[in-house]
């Protein structure tokens, strides 16, 4: 028996020609999930690709907030002029929060995060691309 061939029994619902999910390259990866071309594979273990289900969920949050600096000039010109006041016109927004992405297939689910960063649009425009590439994955397992 070679290091590479399963050292348990192996499932016979699985199509002959698959090979096991740490042989496979990985084709899209969320956070800790990584999907190849047979196998959903996460931390908490593998799963055949076939049935699986993605789905991604908006956990993000803008806060706006007047900035230190703003409120420091408007009142050192408020003394000097009443234009100062102005400044508290500035606004600055803020994004915190994160991206979930969830996987089922039957039984098996696992969800994973992808912390916010920058410009919140892009970045679910660019998650739900991936999402997408590995739907069309999946629909060809």
């Amino acid at each position: 028996m070679s290091a590479l061939e399963p050292s348990g029994p192996i499932d016979a619902s699985l199509p002959a020609g698959w090979a096991p999910a740490s042989q496979e390259a990985p084709l899209v990866q969320f956070g800790d999930i990584t999907i190849t071309e047979h196998w959903l594979v996460t931390p908490a273990g593998s799963a055949p690709l076939r049935g699986t289900q993605i789905f991604v969920t908006d956990m993000t949050r803008e806060e706006r907030f007047i900035p230190v600096w703003a409120i420091v000039f408007a009142i050192i010109g408020f003394f000097f002029f009443f234009l100062g006041l102005l400044f508290l016109l500035v606004k600055e927004t803020r994004t915190s929060g994160f991206m979930q992405i969830s996987v089922t297939n039957g039984a098996f689910s696992y969800q994973s995060a992808e912390l916010s960063r920058g410009n919140r649009t892009n970045q679910l425009y660019e998650l739900q691309n991936r999402a997408n590439f590995a739907r069309g994955v999946i629909a060809r397992a």
